[in-house]
């Protein structure tokens, strides 16, 4: 029982990497931008909040410092295919080699920090339940936070006018120019929004999964959370359910591992990879329902004068 309730409790953690960066990808998306640069956000915020977590000594500070790089970097990737009109495509990924370089060079003397002595949560009453206590209730308030926000996209973006108007950009922007909206501003507030949430994601991997930084420790999962969006269906519940599916297979290697195994390391360290790889393979066999699904728009330039 205590093996179940270690691997849900990890499932959960690790899920929240993978569905706070999915999630600012999807209101990307939403909003009709590829940003193939997720990779290098969360390597930049990963050590900006944790240098700030190493100084201050607070973790919500830290999250607030992630966030800002992500938001920073993601609006300068928004200026050049926006406004710019640079291909979406490239500049992503020159965003994500950059992030990868920068923050490789910026957390040379972070290697060997430490944060503070790392606080427990519990929620009273709750946490004391057999099994459902230490698999469910005793997690960091982000993984609560992360489930918040996922409900309040959903009527974010089904319910509320804005919500509606950032669709419509992301499927038809010609006809928002149109009906006088500004598609490239709405375009920019969802990118710059998508980037504080990669941040998001980082800042919580640095301060909270591992707690430490390592050159490169994302080790792919913004690339995870690209395919998570297609994976769901540009869905925001479905994006929350498969980034846990994701922490799951990530977490079993490790349980694996502890548990003596025979197989290579190597394999077992390849599956969130293969995971990835094998849903992705599947969903591809169905193009047009993803065509049905995906926004109109997704990775097309807009020029208002066009």
């Amino acid at each position: 029982m205590d093996t179940w309730a270690l691997l849900i409790a990890a499932t959960l953690n690790g899920g929240t990497v993978l569905a706070l960066a999915a999630l600012g990808l999807l209101v990307n998306e939403k909003a009709g931008v590829v940003n193939l640069g997720a990779e290098g956000i969360m390597l930049c915020a990963a050590i900006a909040g944790f240098a700030t977590v190493v100084h201050t000594g607070n973790d919500w500070l830290g999250f607030a410092a992630g966030m800002g790089a992500g938001a920073i970097l993601a609006a300068a990737f928004g200026v050049l295919v926006i406004w710019l009109n640079t291909n979406q495509y490239a500049t992503g990924l020159a965003l994500s080699l950059f992030g990868s370089g920068f923050s490789a060079f910026a957390g040379i003397r972070y290697v060997q920090e430490k944060l503070p002595e790392r606080p427990h949560f519990a929620i009273p009453g709750l946490a004391d339940i057999p099994l459902l206590g230490p698999a469910l209730f005793r997690q960091h308030p982000m993984v609560y936070l992360t489930v918040g926000l996922t409900l309040w996209l959903v009527w974010f973006l089904y319910r509320s006018r804005t919500g509606l108007v950032l669709r419509s950009v992301g499927e038809s922007p010609g006809s928002a120019h149109a009906l006088g909206y500004p598609v490239r501003r709405i375009r920019l507030a969802a990118v710059v929004a998508g980037g504080a949430l990669c941040g998001l994601a980082g800042a919580y991997l640095a301060i909270v999964y591992t707690p430490l930084w390592v050159e490169g420790m994302v080790a792919g999962r913004g690339w995870i959370a690209l395919a998570l969006t297609t994976f769901a269906t540009w869905r925001p519940a479905r994006v929350l359910l498969g980034a846990y599916l994701f922490g799951g297979v990530t977490m079993l290697q490790f349980q694996l591992q502890s548990s003596g195994v025979d197989v290579p390391s190597q394999f077992l360290t390849m599956l969130p990879y293969l995971a990835t790889i094998v849903v992705l393979a599947l969903i591809s066999r169905n193009p047009a329902w993803i065509r049905a699904n995906m926004p109109a728009s997704l990775g097309k330039p807009f020029h208002p004068g066009s």
